[in-house]
C-alpha cells in the first residue's frame, strides 16, 4: 500500500480477469467518467502503482488478480471555509467538532477539504483514521483514531452500541404528537439511490425523542435525539417519517439538492451534541461534547 500524499490516503482499484492487453486500455473501461487523456496523464507522471510502488505506464500489460493504488483527483472541489475546533486530543483519540457542510471522510467531490485530510495534514497523522462518521450536513463531535493498533477497539464501541449518543435537531412536529416517544422502523436504502425508506418486516432502528423546547411563534421546536441503532440516515428518516423532517433537510421527505455546492445558507439542524463511553484502553469514561448551538439561519 501506498503511503498518504499531502493528507490524502491512496485508492485502490483490483484487476478482474478480462480480455484487456494494456492497464491503460482497463482503466478507459473500468472509470468512462475520466476522459482518456487524464487516464494517460496520470499514468504517464507515475500516479498510479501497484502493491510495490511500482509506477505503472499507459503500456504496462494487463496483469490481473491484483491491487492498483492511485490517488484521486477532484479538479473542481468547493472550498468549506469552516474552522474544525479540537476538542480533545491524545496518543489514541482526536476529537473534533465537525462544522456543517464538511464531509467527514474523501468521497464524490470532497477530497482536501474533508475533516479527516484536514487533520491529517494540519498534525501530521498520516494513520489517522475514523471511528464512526457523521453525514456531511450534520455537525458535531466527530472521534480520530491515532494508532491503527487500538482502532478496532474503539469502532467496536459503535458497533456493539457501547456508545451513548445524543443529538439535538429543530423540526416543527405535527398537531397531536406528544413526547418523549420512541420510534421503531425498518429502514431500506432506495436501490439505485443515496436516501432510505422504511419498509415493512422487523425493526432495524430505534429512535428515542425528548421535547427540549415547547414550539415558537413558528411552531419550530427544539428536540433530543437519542438513536439506540445506527443505520445510514436513521434520524434524518425517522424525524421524516414521523410528518417532523429536520429543518433544511435536502433529502427528506423529497429530494431538494442544492444548485451550488458552495452555497452554505440554511444547514440541516442536526448536530451530534455528545458521545459517551468506556474507555476500551485504560476503562476510563470518556464524555465529548459539542460546542456548538443549533441556530435556524447560522452556517456553521
Amino acid at each position: 500500500m501506498s503511503p498518504e500524499r499531502d493528507g490524502i490516503p491512496p485508492s485502490k482499484v483490483w484487476l478482474n480477469p478480462g480480455p484487456w492487453k494494456t492497464l491503460y486500455e482497463f482503466l478507459c473501461e473500468r472509470f468512462p467518467r475520466i476522459p482518456p487523456d487524464v487516464l494517460r496523464r496520470r499514468l504517464e507522471s507515475g500516479d498510479i502503482v501497484d502493491a510495490h510502488g511500482v509506477a505503472q505506464s499507459p503500456d504496462s500489460p494487463y496483469v490481473p488478480e491484483r491491487w492498483l493504488w492511485y490517488y484521486r483527483e477532484v479538479d473542481d472541489e468547493p472550498p468549506v471555509p469552516f474552522e474544525l475546533p479540537v476538542l480533545h486530543r491524545d496518543s489514541r483519540l482526536v476529537v473534533v467538532d465537525k462544522p456543517h457542510f464538511m464531509a467527514s471522510v474523501p468521497g464524490g467531490r470532497y477530497l482536501r477539504h474533508t475533516a479527516l485530510v484536514r487533520l491529517r495534514r494540519e498534525f501530521d497523522l498520516p494513520n489517522l483514521t475514523p471511528v464512526h462518521r457523521l453525514d456531511r450536513d450534520t455537525a458535531g463531535v466527530l472521534m480520530f483514531c491515532v494508532d491503527p493498533a487500538f482502532r478496532g477497539r474503539y469502532q467496536a464501541l459503535f458497533q456493539s452500541r457501547e456508545v451513548d449518543k445524543e443529538y439535538e435537531a429543530l423540526a416543527v412536529p405535527p398537531p397531536g404528537l406528544s413526547f418523549p416517544l420512541v420510534h421503531c422502523s425498518r429502514l431500506e436504502e432506495v436501490p439505485g439511490e443515496f436516501i432510505m425508506r422504511e419498509t415493512a418486516g422487523t425493526p432495524n432502528s430505534e429512535t428515542r425523542i425528548e421535547l427540549l423546547r415547547e414550539p415558537d411563534s413558528r411552531g419550530v421546536a427544539h428536540l433530543r435525539l437519542l438513536p439506540r441503532t445506527g443505520r445510514k440516515h436513521q434520524l434524518r428518516a425517522h424525524m421524516s417519517a414521523l410528518g417532523m423532517p429536520i429543518l433544511n433537510d435536502e433529502y427528506y421527505p423529497v429530494m431538494r439538492l442544492r444548485a451550488d455546492p458552495a452555497d452554505y445558507r440554511d444547514p440541516l439542524q442536526l448536530l451530534a451534541r455528545s458521545v459517551v463511553f468506556r474507555d476500551p484502553v485504560d476503562g476510563r469514561l470518556r464524555c465529548f461534547e459539542s460546542r456548538r448551538s443549533l441556530l435556524l439561519h447560522s452556517q456553521a
